[in-house]
């Protein structure tokens, strides 16, 4: 019966020590502050314009046209540099979209905008590099 009164007995008397150290040690200490960090640049966005978009179906035939708005979210110091860049962008979109099957819709007239957002991603990451562009936001969609 000792046995079966120690072990629990133990094991409270080790809380209380170990809690009433950390408490002690968190009092001297004082509490710990966050570093400071530096404010991020407010995110800017840059339009594209109309794009227009050749709609290709999953077999690889021409479904239609659509023209697609975009804009980039790109940080207001990068703002300039992404603006005279994006005829490179436009082209490296252009050379993904006759690859990629972007028709949907019961009639394949309709563009897939999570696979042109994706697709548009990849290209600005090619264009600009890793980071400029933190996301892509499609302002308009209809057929051409």
């Amino acid at each position: 019966m000792k046995r079966a009164l120690l072990i629990p007995l133990m094991l409270a008397a080790g809380l209380a020590t170990g809690g009433g150290a950390a408490f002690g040690v968190a009092t001297v200490t004082g509490p710990r502050e966050a570093p400071e960090k530096e404010a991020a640049p407010m995110p800017t966005f840059v339009a594209t314009g109309p794009i227009l978009v050749p709609l290709v179906d999953s077999d690889g035939g021409l479904a239609g046209y659509g023209t697609i708005e975009v804009q980039l979210e790109v940080a207001a110091d990068t703002k300039e540099d992404v603006a005279s860049r994006l005829p490179l962008l436009l082209n490296a979109i252009n050379l993904r979209t006759y690859r990629a099957p972007l028709a949907s819709g019961p009639d394949r007239l309709l563009p897939d905008l999570a696979a042109f957002r994706q697709l548009v991603f990849v290209a600005a990451v090619e264009t600009y590099g890793k980071g400029t562009v933190s996301r892509v936001a499609i302002t308009s969609a209809k057929p051409a």
